[in-house]
């Protein structure tokens, strides 16, 4: 189990299922396609299980926000000789706006980094484990990018980086040096196994994707969030947080986005709560 403190993990949504991102630029829990699925990164739960790490290979501090309005987060790194921002995301589909928020997401999680400043030596590794860690996929090159197959489900890293295939071990990774001004992209997209794996995408495109996911964060809160008063950000931020628990296709909010952590350490109190607990959901709505 990861030794990350809970409160060191951001959450993304598309509002069908969740992803958490740890303070060093690594993705370590996504269920797709509902919150309840099996994780394709599980390293929060078994260091075996999976993730998709993206970090500068020599870190001195990490500072991260919610881009304004949105759940989009932006990490920003301090490194020896530079400076980069990474920015995540989970899409939601082209165009949806204030209360279709999260309809038709393409389960699909986005990935940009550029350098802001001097130069930085950037680390990709992406060791996708579906089935909680229990199946390793079988790796294999795509234009524009790797599929991974395991089991029924298949995932399509889209990227521009030269990753090498680590025979044999289910994971790709690789090192690209970045200077002021460059900046590299990457999309993970879910798919079934059995049907043609969906396109890999350019970088261009997925930036504006992240904008667009963006653009339908902010109009929803127009729709939705009109509180002002103490706590004006705080407040803003636990709404959207909400609304990212939530279901979209039934409505039903979910008690947390992860299963099988203890309450306490060694504890047996280890529930799923990927689901509408009664007790919880109506303590939230009140």
């Amino acid at each position: 189990m990861s030794d990350t403190p809970i409160a060191d993990h951001a959450l993304l949504s598309d509002c069908h299922s969740a992803a958490l991102v740890d303070s060093n630029g690594s993705v370590v829990w996504w269920c797709a396609a509902r919150f309840d699925s099996p994780s394709l990164f599980g390293q929060i739960l078994d260091r075996q299980a999976g993730y998709f790490a993206i970090r500068p290979s020599r870190v001195e501090e990490a500072q991260r926000r919610y881009v304004d309005g949105t759940l989009i987060l932006e990490t920003r790194f301090h490194c020896d000789q530079g400076e980069l921002v990474l920015i995540d995301g989970l899409a939601m589909a082209d165009g949806v706006r204030g209360h279709d928020l999260g309809k038709r997401s393409p389960h699909r999680l986005l990935r940009d980094v550029r350098c802001v400043s001097g130069r930085v030596e950037l680390e990709v590794d992406f060791v996708p484990r579906m089935e909680y860690g229990l199946t390793t996929p079988t790796l294999s090159r795509v234009d524009g990018g790797i599929l991974a197959v395991g089991g029924p489900t298949a995932l399509v890293l889209s990227t521009g980086s030269n990753l090498n295939l680590i025979d044999g071990r289910g994971r790709a990774r690789g090192t690209v040096q970045l200077t002021e001004g460059d900046e590299v992209a990457f999309a993970v997209e879910y798919a079934s196994s059995w049907a043609p794996p969906p396109p890999t995408i350019e970088g261009e495109e997925i930036r504006r994707m992240i904008e667009d996911t963006s653009e339908a964060w902010r109009s929803w809160g127009a729709e939705h969030q009109n509180y002002s008063g103490r706590c004006e950000e705080g407040v803003s931020l636990a709404g959207r947080v909400l609304q990212g628990l939530t279901y979209v296709p039934t409505g039903a909010i979910v008690a947390a986005p992860t299963t099988s952590i203890p309450e306490l350490v060694g504890g047996t109190r280890n529930w799923d709560y990927r689901y509408s607990w009664v007790r919880d959901a109506s303590l939230t709505l009140n």
